[in-house]
């Protein structure tokens, strides 16, 4: 069966790379998006079984775009590609629900993989950076050096704040509500004796929890 893609990227060069990289493959591109606007629009009016979608896009980003699309069109698999290695960019594209985040120097055949993997509702394996990332995240045991009181689901909260990831973003990946999330990160900023969000996140980071 033809895999049908929508390619968003701000670059031509880029989607014209992209066309010429599937055309041997069973990939039909259904069409091309420049902004993140227009991924979002042409991805609910063609639902497209996988959208490829650059993380810096104009207007609204890759990975607002990521959330609409998800929340919207929940078989659509999303894949985020990026030129930045950012453990941020790539957390939260695990918490949204992205199906692959590819670096764009990967070579031309780990992406036609990760296209028809993703059409074939398959997770990232557990060897990329994604299904590292989703390991990480997923993670509930606390580290048995710290003498901090938090709960291992608190440490798993505090994981993924350190990531940089809004509320929102980690009441999707943890599937719970907003509300319950801000408790656990009151909770553990009561029981650190800290601030805010950014002192939480250097301890963590300090003590390798990312």
């Amino acid at each position: 069966m033809t895999i049908k893609l929508i390619v968003a990227d701000p670059h031509e060069v880029t989607r014209k790379g992209l066309a010429s990289l599937l055309a041997d493959e069973d990939v039909t591109i259904v069409a091309q998006a420049v902004t993140g606007a227009e991924a979002i629009s042409k991805t609910r009016r063609h639902k497209p079984d996988v959208l490829l979608m650059e993380v810096r896009l104009p207007g609204v980003d890759g990975l607002d775009a990521l959330e609409k699309i998800r929340d919207s069109l929940p078989k659509t698999q999303v894949i985020i590609m990026s030129t930045e290695a950012s453990p941020t960019y790539l957390a939260r594209a695990v918490a949204l629900g992205a199906a692959a985040f590819l670096h764009k120097n990967e070579p031309a055949e780990v992406f036609v993989a990760a296209i028809k993997a993703a059409a074939r509702g398959e997770p990232a394996p557990a060897d990329s950076a994604m299904g590292k990332m989703k390991a990480e995240l997923d993670q509930r045991l606390d580290p048995e050096t710290d003498d901090v009181p938090l709960t291992k689901r608190e440490y798993q909260v505090l994981r993924h704040l350190a990531h940089g990831l809004s509320n929102r973003e980690i009441a999707k990946s943890l599937k719970i509500s907003i509300e319950t999330v801000k408790e656990y990160v009151q909770n553990l900023l009561w029981k650190m004796k800290m601030k805010g969000r950014t002192e939480a996140a250097v301890w963590a980071l300090k003590r390798g929890l990312i």
